[in-house]
């Protein structure tokens, strides 16, 4: 049976939460999801290296039939989905479509802040490519956005240590950085698919005022809008309701971290991009 499932990329585990939401609110489609645990993290990476890592991905996509694609991973949104978009698709199948995380979000964000002062929390590479200050303003040139790289965040999720006592000393020491940026931010948003598994320590160190957006039912919402204004995609997908897995790492470490970030019991198949 030939398939034309919906990808789901990610330098690793994180894409899973949003990829969750998806699922969640679009279980009807076929979904193949794709996590570069080898070469992660991408956050640390240069441009040429994460365009380089995250076209080859896609690429693997569209062998496996995915006529859209979803970057799931804001590293690889801010400094690759633009090259992608704009240059290779063209050369590759134009026909093809690859999305990102940034501008869904940065499309919604405004409305949730009254103070008109946003805090943005990611990975270094994310923060350092200015993405969301860019492209907040396009949508709401009047919210300020005051950034922070929590670098400490994503080894403790990785390394299982979310939920230890040792992670409130670094949510804290993070969210006093940014809240010293702007005594009146009022939403902070989490612009990395990791920082999800943080959230409840993150409320518990912030005042009630404050509110914290994660990135899963944003991005499958405007997915959901996406499907229903290019029925040229939405009709080349198929939906069967199937899921497959795939890493580029050990599949035995993956599942037992996946199953964490994706809510469910996961078994991957192994890909060799070599």
């Amino acid at each position: 049976m030939n398939q034309a499932p919906i990808g789901i990329f990610d330098s690793g585990y994180g894409g899973l939460t949003v990829f969750r939401s998806i699922k969640e609110k679009l279980p009807q489609y076929d979904y193949i999801y794709l996590g570069d645990n080898a070469r992660a993290p991408y956050g640390n990476r240069s441009f040429e290296t994460v365009h380089e890592y995250t076209l080859e991905c896609v690429r693997w996509f569209f062998k496996m039939g995915c006529p859209l694609v979803i970057l799931a991973c804001n590293t690889a949104s801010a400094k690759a989905l633009r090259t992608i978009q704009q240059q290779d698709l063209s050369n590759i199948d134009a026909e093809k479509r690859v999305l990102g995380v940034i501008r869904p979000t940065a499309e919604v964000i405004g409305n949730y802040t009254k103070t008109k002062h946003v805090g943005v929390l990611g990975t270094k590479g994310t923060i350092a490519s200015e993405s969301y200050p860019i492209e907040i303003e396009k949508f709401f040139p009047d919210v300020k956005v005051h950034q922070l790289a929590c670098l400490m965040w994503v080894p403790l999720i990785e390394n299982r240590e979310y939920d230890n006592e040792g992670a409130d000393y670094y949510v804290r020491k993070y969210l006093d950085k940014l809240l010293a940026q702007s005594n009146q931010i009022d939403t902070i948003l989490l612009a990395c698919t990791h920082y999800p598994l943080l959230i409840e320590k993150i409320r518990k160190h912030l005042p009630e005022n404050i509110q914290v957006v994660a990135q899963g039912d944003i991005v499958a919402s405007s997915l959901d809008d996406y499907l229903h204004r290019h029925p040229e995609i939405e009709n080349r997908v198929t939906k069967n309701s199937s899921v497959r897995f795939f890493t580029t790492d050990d599949v035995n470490d993956f599942n037992e971290h996946a199953s964490v970030f994706f809510g469910e019991e996961v078994s991957a198949e192994h890909l060799d991009l070599n």
